[in-house]
């Protein structure tokens, strides 16, 4: 192989993370000279509705996986977070980067942190997991929509339309904006999205190759495990609607820590399941993320999927 073509969104965040693997092949193989390929998804187009209403899996993924099946592009590397659990059939998840600061990060002008917002300020944050903490923790608060890019939502900080807005903290520091946090929030109290920090690097199942050369260059199996439990999780809880849940593992050797919720979308109703797990493969982790979303479905998960079904 001479040429690998990375596809990628041309978001700032897209375009450092594909950087980024890009420099780690190119380290590992000098031979192969890498090239980036700037394509534009659906969630890049649709920027005045909350995702949650859209309803679309593959918001910001369907178009570049079009593109490897096509052999326009060979791999494409995600915000894993982003990844719908099934992949489109030929696809597969080669690698999983080491995990940035998998958190959630409030900005509020270095003014507050959660708990010193008056009564009553707004949040901004598009997200149901993030709106459904949100509701738990400061139920006087208020929630305003928020979509756009990590610079646009925080120009729309600084300008003023919210007194705080909730991020992802491993794209913050990414893009060097790390001093505009005012408070990274606890995984304790505020559950981080499923593989949130993980970089997701996904191509052809008929490239073993290709998937050799990837994961000697980025894949980190502590991340991997991670993954794996929390995206089981997920897939076990998905259905065709948006749902706040949340689904978070450490990994330390043989043993993996979880913490994992899913809530209405009122936050009238929150369950939380916690519990350390050992593990010794990846189809045992695997099963440990099934088994924490049907402690949930038990729990009262299920009659929140069935009522939510009518959004299908």
């Amino acid at each position: 192989m001479k040429v690998l073509r990375i596809g990628t969104r041309k978001s700032k965040l897209a375009l450092w993370q594909s950087e980024w693997v890009k420099a780690q092949i190119e380290k590992k193989f000098p031979e192969i000279k890498v090239e980036l390929v700037k394509l534009t998804t659906k969630g890049d187009k649709i920027l005045d509705v909350p995702l949650a209403k859209i309803g679309d899996k593959g918001l910001f993924t369907k178009e570049i996986e079009e593109a490897i099946l096509k052999r326009e592009v060979d791999i494409a590397v995600h915000s894993l977070k982003d990844v719908p659990t099934r992949l489109p059939k030929g696809l597969k998840l080669m690698a999983f980067s080491d995990r940035e600061d998998p958190r959630d990060a409030l900005l509020a002008n270095g003014k507050y942190t959660l708990n010193s917002l008056p009564k009553g300020a707004t949040v901004g944050t598009s997200s149901l997991r993030r709106k459904a903490q949100l509701k738990i923790l400061r139920p006087d608060l208020k929630v305003k929509d928020l979509r756009g890019n990590v610079d646009t939502r925080i120009r729309k900080l600084k300008e003023g339309e919210y007194d705080a807005i909730i991020l992802a903290a491993a794209g913050v520091k990414r893009l060097g904006w790390e001093e505009e946090i005012d408070e990274i929030l606890s995984p304790d109290k505020f559950i981080p999205s499923v593989s949130q920090g993980i970089l997701g690097i996904e191509g052809r199942e008929e490239d073993p190759e290709i998937e050799k050369i990837v994961r000697e260059a980025v894949n980190s199996y502590e991340s991997e495990v991670a993954a794996t439990v929390e995206r089981s999780f997920l897939r076990t809880l998905e259905g065709g609607c948006q749902v706040p849940m949340g689904c978070y593992a450490v990994v330390n050797e043989s043993k993996v820590h979880v913490r994992a919720f899913i809530s209405d979308l009122d936050g009238n109703f929150f369950h939380k399941e916690e519990g350390v797990f050992r593990f010794s493969s990846l189809k045992e982790a695997e099963e440990i993320g099934n088994s924490i979303a049907n402690r949930l479905l038990s729990a009262g998960g299920d009659r929140i999927l069935r009522e939510l079904l009518s959004c299908q």
